[in-house]
């Protein structure tokens, strides 16, 4: 078994620091390797909705974990998807 590589793309730290989730305003982080390879064996499985209840079919490079663990936003092209319906529950 290999072991999980860090995510490809970051977030400027000052940036990452005024972060929050747009429902619940809870602080957010970078999603860990291990976080981001749970959610996308879920995503190749067919069995991850976000939260407008759409599928979810491509695999997050990088993501914002919400500090309750309980919901991942994804970034793209580096930068932060934080709509709420893109949000995917955990």
């Amino acid at each position: 078994m290999t072991k999980p590589t860090q995510p490809k793309q970051h977030i400027d730290a000052e940036l990452l620091s005024i972060l929050a989730c747009p429902e619940t305003h809870l602080g957010l982080r970078m999603a860990s390797a291990a976080e981001l390879a749970k959610l996308n064996a879920a995503i190749a499985a067919g069995k991850t909705l976000n939260q407008a209840g759409k599928s979810v079919t491509q695999a997050f490079d990088a993501g914002l974990m919400r500090e309750d663990q309980k919901r991942i936003y994804p970034i793209r092209d580096g930068i932060p998807v934080l709509f709420i319906d893109e949000g995917v529950s955990l």
